[in-house]
């Protein structure tokens, strides 16, 4: 590759990665600004004063999105329901693509077509004879209402069912000889030799959760069990909350910890999709 093609890749990259992170830093520095130096004649990306040109950033925003405009609650509804729903869901994916990969049953591989048929359904759909599930249940306007119907997914089975289709059967084989039953092979052996794709369900699971709005907003009623994109949609309708700075606060609390996510497990990802036979 000649220097000059070189050059010219690296400047494209440059380019697209600006396209990329100015947006997000002018996001940042709106969310610290007065509401007298947002709209300006000339942008400016710092958070001066439009008048002196002096520094003058603001923790305000921060302090009315999460005490007045709820967002501190509903960040804390978004932690623990993600705490339980990926785990347990991560949990009973893997058993059950451990199932159709590793365990012969009648009618497994049609049973699984059946599975993979369901995710041609638009999701849309399903939204009102899971809400009719849920209130027969007695899981509407509940935490649990949020986490029950989202406790498995056909797509992470899929995934970790075609990783377990790739280790080698001898492990197996030679396990079941040693006299260990399935769920030994499944917790000793299976799962330890199985983390990058583990790591990417799990962590594609995290940002779906945390970012969904559409369930919640059809499930929950009580303000005080709202998820922080619910809580930031509300915010955005109101009166005093839909002005830029405040949204703008209100976004980057809930983009920093995906973004932190995707920063400490990027190895990982990258890792698991290579393994999964997925194209980057």
């Amino acid at each position: 590759m000649t220097r000059a093609r070189k050059a010219s890749i690296y400047v494209a990259l440059v380019l697209l990665s600006a396209v990329s992170v100015v947006p997000f830093l002018w996001m940042l520095a709106t969310s610290v600004k007065h509401g007298h130096d947002i709209y300006t004649k000339v942008p400016n990306l710092l958070p001066v004063d439009r008048k002196t040109g002096e520094w003058a950033a603001t923790l305000e925003n921060y302090d009315y999105v999460l005490n007045v405009g709820g967002l501190g609650r509903a960040f804390v509804n978004s932690v623990w329901v993600c705490l339980i729903l990926v785990p347990a869901k991560l949990l009973i994916d893997a058993l059950a693509a451990y199932s159709f990969a590793r365990i012969p049953f009648p009618g497994r591989d049609k049973l699984f077509v059946v599975l993979l048929g369901g995710m041609m359904v638009p999701t849309i759909t399903l939204l009102v004879p899971r809400l009719h599930v849920t209130q027969a249940l007695g899981m509407f306007d509940s935490g649990w209402g949020l986490i029950m119907p989202n406790i498995a997914s056909v797509l992470d089975i899929f995934l970790l069912r075609q990783f377990f289709l790739s280790l080698p059967s001898e492990l197996e084989e030679a396990a079941l000889i040693d006299g260990a039953s399935r769920m030994q092979i499944f917790w000793r052996i299976v799962l330890p030799l199985s983390k990058p794709v583990l790591a990417v369900v799990t962590i594609t699971s995290f940002l779906f959760h945390w970012n969904d709005l559409v369930w919640p907003l059809v499930v929950l009623n009580d303000p005080d069990l709202y998820t922080l994109p619910l809580a930031l949609q509300q915010l955005v309708a109101s009166p005093d909350g839909g002005r830029a700075y405040y949204i703008m606060a209100g976004a980057t609390l809930a983009v920093i910890p995906v973004i932190g996510v995707l920063l400490v497990f990027q190895r990982r990802i990258l890792q698991g999709i290579a393994f999964t036979g997925l194209k980057a």
